[in-house]
């Protein structure tokens, strides 16, 4: 489903006006924020999909991490989680079933967080994912409505991930770029988040299935503002291009790009980058909005984040620019 589908299924109902919901569904951000008290509010969000890799084990680390990012992506802190299974039990052993939890809980420890139980039903096809709970003080949020004219935009992680799943899928994947696609995937953006929170960041939403320019309308949109993206410095995971050129383009892609065009000053960017730009992560980086004067000391404490572009005033035209 793509975003412009979810708009349209959600637009009859109406709006939550509880003041102690700080996040909620309107602007589209990763996470719901509901305050406690004046210093804490918890974060919640919810993932699942089905296998991006073959390996079970990997497939629940992966997908775990891919939940876990969105309480990153608000600024918080994991406590807890709830698997969300569905298996084909007449298909496929338990022992298959038993590695991919291991894999999640895996990921979830290493998020210093808790799994604290779950939900398993009998489906046609494999699924697995996360609900997550977390904590977060109310004024020290991370929101894409947060983005201010000035500042610098950041991405935590090369993207490509969609792209090289399909490749992977089709079996025309090098064993070395699937274990760079693995590792860049099964990476928590914990350390990515806790830098923007400690140096003052407000904005910030992690890149996954709308693309990193479907995830940067949601920022414009939100916060009313102008993103520029320097494409030449958006980095790529090793064997993309050569996935792209041998025709590797997933399904999602194509969604993307339809959905965001009408808002994009693509300039002169050809075929090849637009589908980059709007490849489907999973559990893809930060894109973080940051004060100019505090860049290279985020790009210190988080050494794979590289500059890709700045946040301008809003001209009432298009909300993206390329160049």
């Amino acid at each position: 489903m793509g975003p412009g589908d979810l708009s349209a299924a959600l637009a009859p109902l109406p709006r939550e006006t509880d003041p102690r919901l700080l996040v909620g569904r309107e602007t589209f951000d990763d996470a719901g924020v509901f305050r406690l008290s004046d210093e804490l509010a918890l974060v919640q969000t919810l993932d699942f999909f089905a296998p991006i890799v073959d390996d079970p084990y990997r497939f629940g680390r992966v997908a775990a991490a891919n939940a876990l990012s969105d309480v990153y992506a608000m600024g918080g802190e994991p406590l807890t989680a709830m698997n969300i299974v569905g298996f084909p039990v007449k298909t496929l052993p338990l022992s298959v079933l038993t590695e991919i939890l291991r894999g999640g809980q895996d990921a979830v420890h290493e998020a210093g967080a808790r799994i604290v139980g779950g939900h398993t039903v009998i489906d046609d096809e494999l699924k697995y994912g996360l609900a997550v709970t977390g904590r977060v003080h109310p004024d020290r949020i991370l929101s894409n409505a947060n983005a201010r004219p000035g500042d610098v935009l950041l991405l935590t992680k090369r993207i490509g991930t969609g792209i090289l799943a399909t490749a992977q899928k089709g079996g025309a994947l090098a064993p070395e770029h699937a274990e760079a696609l693995y590792d860049s995937m099964r990476t928590l953006n914990a350390a990515a988040s806790r830098a923007a929170v400690d140096l003052g960041a407000r904005c910030a939403t992690d890149v996954t299935g709308f693309g990193l320019l479907g995830h940067a309308l949601h920022i414009a949109r939100a916060s009313d503002v102008r993103l520029v993206f320097d494409v030449a410095s958006v980095p790529w995971l090793p064997g993309t291009r050569e996935a792209l050129v041998a025709g590797y383009l997933p399904g999602g892609a194509r969604r993307n790009a339809d959905w965001v065009s009408a808002e994009v000053d693509w300039n002169d960017v050809g075929d090849e980058l637009r589908a980059l730009l709007t490849d489907p992560q999973t559990s893809g980086g930060l894109l973080v909005a940051l004060a100019a004067d505090q860049v290279e000391t985020y790009c210190a404490r988080v050494p794979s984040a590289v500059v890709v572009g700045a946040v301008q005033r809003s001209d009432g035209g298009v909300r993206i620019a390329l160049a």
